[in-house]
């Protein structure tokens, strides 16, 4: 298994995915080896939970990091060469996750003769709503297609990314699967108050204090997080803050995370006159984002395109009464279970009107809830999930056999 981002290095989306599933199936009696990027805290060849993680050192040469797709080509060599660590050991199956992997993932599928499966987390062609700029979105977008060519099959984890997959790459139906992503609710239903929690409350009483009413204990939070970028709709929740501090007395908002988008957002906070209410904490490290979410009264994922919605679930996991934009892998993950509310993404005043509901009727919050944790026992265990890829696998295998 390959990929670009495993913790520590990242924490959501991806590296949570691949963790998950690594883990998920090496418990399942499985030997998975993954490679990765190199991290200071980490050893270059570990075990971990049952998975052997071996990373490489990308960065050399070093090449500007506003030349994505030269510098993760050239990253793919480290990766290559890391095979040499695994003496004997030959793989049955190479999967790489998404298109940073790609080249290494083909060269070692052709050197150990093994089948390769790939699972594309988003496209490009997605992330800039169906249409591509001209540059490194355009090349990027090349890449995918190859890849996804190349691969006996791609899995991916909606149905709205299986009709991005075989209709922009124009790929036989027939080799793409729809397996979603999966979750560990145990570790998200946590609810011990830390420093962390303390920390978040901090920040909220600070912008409560400035407003005039009260402290953070006895006022609503609205809380979000991931990466700040356009498509994440975060500027869309601050506009709802200009609405919703007029109806619901007190409230305030924690928008967590960092990006290249956090500037214009800033911006956006301070034009819309919500900057007293509206706190950006920037990242938060996985202990101190599950105190923030069990601190919050609800949870908005605001999203203009998300192609599974990973923190969705995150949420769900954390017993958040949660609200996400009718949008891509979001509406298939939540939409009909009464998990859930939802409302039209770039609708600030409708995200305004459910906000205000999940805040002012507490027992509608408390059932979607207890919907939640029935959709997350039935169907996004990790254990679940890592069986249905290891069917790919052996339906790839199968079918290699009988070719030959």
């Amino acid at each position: 298994m390959l990929s670009w981002e495993y913790p520590p290095g990242a924490a959501g989306g991806m590296a949570a995915h691949v963790d998950g599933l690594s883990r998920a199936m090496a418990s399942a009696g499985h030997d998975v080896v993954l490679f990765t990027r190199t991290n200071p805290a980490c050893a270059v060849d570990e075990v971990v939970n049952g998975v052997r993680v071996v990373r490489a050192d990308v960065d050399m040469p070093w090449l500007r990091a506003d030349v994505e797709v030269a510098r993760a080509a050239s990253a793919n060599h480290a990766f290559v060469a890391r095979s040499t660590w695994l003496g004997d050991w030959v793989p049955d199956i190479v999967h790489a996750h998404d298109w940073h992997v790609g080249w290494a993932a083909e060269v070692l599928s052709t050197v150990f003769d093994v089948p390769l499966v790939t699972t594309l987390h988003g496209t490009e062609r997605g992330r800039h709503g169906g249409h591509l700029p001209f540059g490194e979105p355009t090349d990027i977008n090349a890449v995918e297609w190859w890849l996804a060519f190349r691969s006996s099959r791609v899995i991916t984890s909606t149905r709205l990314m299986v009709r991005e997959i075989t209709g922009g790459f124009e790929l036989d139906p027939a080799v793409v699967r729809r397996i979603p992503n999966g979750i560990d609710p145990s570790w998200w239903r946590v609810g011990a108050r830390d420093e962390a929690a303390e920390a978040i409350e901090c920040q909220v009483d600070d912008a409560v204090g400035r407003n005039g009413v009260g402290t953070a204990t006895h006022r609503p939070v609205v809380f979000t997080w991931g990466r700040v970028q356009y498509e994440k709709g975060f500027q869309v929740l601050a506009r709802a803050m200009t609405t919703l501090r007029a109806r619901v007395p007190g409230i305030v908002c924690v928008i967590a995370g960092r990006g290249s988008y956090l500037p214009e957002l800033q911006s956006q906070i301070d034009l819309e006159g919500v900057s007293d209410i509206v706190q950006l904490p920037g990242f938060l490290p996985d202990d101190e984002l599950r105190s923030a979410i069990h601190r919050a009264n609800c949870v908005v994922i605001p999203s203009l395109y998300e192609p599974f919605g990973l923190v969705a679930l995150e949420a769900l996991a954390a017993n958040a009464a949660l609200i996400v934009a009718d949008t891509g892998g979001l509406a298939e993950l939540v939409g009909g279970t009464g998990s859930a509310l939802m409302f039209e993404p770039g609708n600030a005043e409708e995200l305004a009107e459910r906000i205000e509901h999940v805040l002012t009727e507490p027992e509608a919050a408390r059932a979607m809830r207890r919907r939640a944790n029935e959709l997350l026992d039935a169907t996004y265990s990790w254990d679940a999930i890592a069986s249905r890829t290891i069917d790919v696998y052996a339906e790839v295998a199968a079918s290699r056999v009988n070719v030959r």
